[in-house]
């Protein structure tokens, strides 16, 4: 199968070409795109220097797969051409996520909707993954109400020059910021730009893509994102009220029993999920579940993913992957 990788040079980027030779994805030729300056560069896969391609090169080979992480005007652009030569692209930014003649994927969830005929599909964003993934069974069983969601995400979700914001803080040297004001030693309640609801675009994105992967738009979202100085992954405590009622043992089961997700769950071993455990892995990491007495039908749970993987490439090659297995591209 031939596969493009376009934004291969970028931090997700990276992460797509180890995790696609992590899976053994079955790829008989490789073509790494990423902009205009670094064509003619290389990348390293599977101890392999694979030469940087133009995006026109790119198309031109007519890749069974495209699996963009490059944002999204990028996407906006190019997407819609690798379509045109028959390649399906799998798309990371948030271009095509709500157009309404668009899928958006979690594979454990909804890759059944998947037809030949997408030739476009989208990634959720980082912060929707790991939270739909834990929410989907009980959502199946006890459907949901209302969600509160607060969001303690990594710096990586920014991109490299946070991290090196990050680092240039800690070792107290003046650099370029990412941010409006320093992360080390702070908090930043401010993911993406706001809009005209006083939410920012990452808030945003949690009500809207939750009730599309869902398929219900009935279910009530409201969410605070919050950038804070953390590597590994993001972090999100999650209230969620039920119209049904439910005993904790059923759905700690349902959650164990749900493809992709791990419990860490036990406070008598100080046992629960945290980035710094996440980082580097494919699972979302579900732990803190309880009931919420304040009201009826309400759980509170806490909820960790490295937003690299899980949240951005995992997630692609997963669609990827069922793509070939159900032999549509």
């Amino acid at each position: 199968m031939k596969v493009a990788v376009v934004g291969a040079t970028g931090m997700v980027g990276h992460v797509m070409l180890q995790v696609l030779a992590e899976r053994n994805f079955p790829i008989t030729e490789l073509i790494p795109v990423a902009s205009e300056r670094s064509v003619g560069k290389t990348v390293s896969y599977k101890g392999e220097e694979y030469t940087i391609v133009s995006m026109e090169d790119a198309i031109a080979a007519r890749p069974d797969i495209a699996i963009f992480s490059a944002g999204g005007g990028t996407s906006l652009e190019f997407a819609p051409k690798f379509a045109e030569v028959g390649t399906t692209v799998v798309d990371n930014s948030s271009a095509w996520r709500m157009d309404p003649d668009k899928k958006l994927i979690v594979p454990e969830i909804n890759a059944s909707e998947l037809k030949d005929s997408d030739k476009i599909i989208a990634n959720p964003n980082c912060s929707t993954i790991q939270m739909v993934l834990a929410l989907a069974p009980l959502h199946k069983k006890y459907k949901i109400k209302r969600l509160v969601i607060s969001t303690y995400q990594s710096i990586t979700g920014t991109g490299v020059k946070a991290v090196q914001q990050l680092e240039n803080e800690y070792k107290g040297e003046k650099g370029e910021m990412a941010y409006n004001y320093p992360i080390h030693r702070n908090a930043i309640p401010a993911c993406d730009v706001f809009t005209d609801n006083g939410y920012t675009k990452e808030e945003m994105k949690l009500v809207n893509e939750t009730q599309k992967i869902l398929g219900d738009k009935t279910i009530a979202v409201t969410a605070t994102a919050v950038r804070i100085p953390v590597v590994g992954g993001h972090s999100e405590a999650i209230n969620v009220q039920f119209e049904n009622d439910f005993e904790l043992s059923e759905v700690r089961q349902l959650l164990q029993a749900q493809d992709g997700v791990t419990v860490q769950d036990n406070p008598d071993t100080n046992t629960y999920p945290m980035p710094i455990y996440a980082e580097g892995k494919n699972d979302v990491f579900v732990g803190r579940i309880r009931r919420d007495y304040s009201q009826p039908n309400t759980l509170n749970m806490w909820v960790v993913a490295d937003n690299l993987r899980k949240g951005a490439a995992t997630n692609a090659v997963q669609i990827a992957e069922y793509l070939a297995a159900k032999e549509l591209v």
